[in-house]
């Protein structure tokens, strides 16, 4: 199956829900685009590891982060949108 073809979950981003070794997807604004970064959490909040440094499209964050995930202790991607943007179906289901 091509990745079109299988539908990807994410989980909907909480400081309560995501742990120590979650893997994080941040989407925002910049300008007139929606961009991304992920993130892994550390055990100390302020020590957050960033895969890599630069914004990317959403597509290209999800799928870094799915790859991150693979070898994460949690395996669950979490999505954290900045406030206003909404979520696009046509990257996965938000849960």
């Amino acid at each position: 199956m091509t990745e079109n073809a299988i539908m990807q979950i994410y989980h909907a981003f909480t400081p309560d829900n995501a742990i120590a070794g979650s893997i994080v997807v941040r989407l925002y604004h910049s300008g007139d685009q929606v961009r991304g970064y992920v993130r892994e959490i550390s055990a100390r909040a302020t020590a957050d590891s960033i895969f890599p440094g630069e914004e990317m499209e959403p597509k290209a964050a999800l799928r870094l982060a799915r790859d991150h995930a693979q070898n994460a202790q949690v395996k669950s991607v979490y999505v954290e949108l900045a406030e206003g943007l909404q979520w696009d179906n046509a990257w996965g289901v938000l849960v």
